[in-house]
């Protein structure tokens, strides 16, 4: 639930950050940039720290919701870039001919755009979810009762560590590997015919 949310949020603040870095707007770019400077040079664990110590009880958000807004910021602000390089990859072509068709251009952005860049990037999109995955790991520093909290909870109760520690990271290599092959999968499907 934690990953699926939070990869649905950063998908969201991608594609707003990565069509605002785009865009015509040169307040759009200069807001866009300084959000993903500020993300991607800082630790995911301080900007959770700092989302769960200083904003939330502010925001009056409890530690899953401070941990979905956390992963889903910090994911993405890599996500706009992915995005970013998929729509800078279609042919400047497709822009033209959408405008000849007398498409604006948000109609351009969803009908042509879009769904061209969207194939290209499925596969750095699908790794981003795999780092999603293993990221999620550090909500447990928040108190969110994740796989990584639970196998500390469970390594406390019974001393058991090797046995805990290797169960946790095989779940991880599981999820991990069955998203890796879904998206695998995914992109073989939507390829293009050589």
């Amino acid at each position: 639930k934690l990953t699926a949310l939070s990869f649905a949020g950063a998908f969201a603040v991608g594609l707003t950050a990565a069509l605002l870095r785009l865009s015509g707007s040169w307040s759009g770019r200069i807001l866009a940039r300084g959000f993903l400077e500020l993300v991607r040079n800082t630790p995911l664990l301080i900007q959770l720290f700092f989302l769960y110590f200083v904003l939330s009880p502010v925001l009056g958000m409890d530690a899953f919701g401070t941990a979905v807004l956390g992963l889903a910021l910090f994911e993405g602000a890599y996500v706009s870039e992915i995005l970013r390089a998929g729509v800078r990859s279609v042919d400047s072509g497709q822009w033209d001919a959408a405008r000849s068709l007398g498409m604006g251009r948000g109609q351009t952005y969803v009908s042509v755009i879009l769904p061209q860049a969207l194939r290209r990037v499925l596969p750095p999109l699908a790794g981003q979810g795999v780092s999603l995955i293993k990221d999620s790991s550090l909500a447990s520093v928040i108190a969110i009762g994740e796989l990584t909290l639970r196998g500390q909870n469970i390594v406390s109760e019974t001393f058991l560590s090797f046995e805990i520690w290797f169960t946790v990271a095989a779940m991880y290599w599981i999820v991990t590997t069955a998203l890796s092959g879904a998206a695998d999968a995914l992109e073989r499907r939507l390829a293009y015919p050589a």
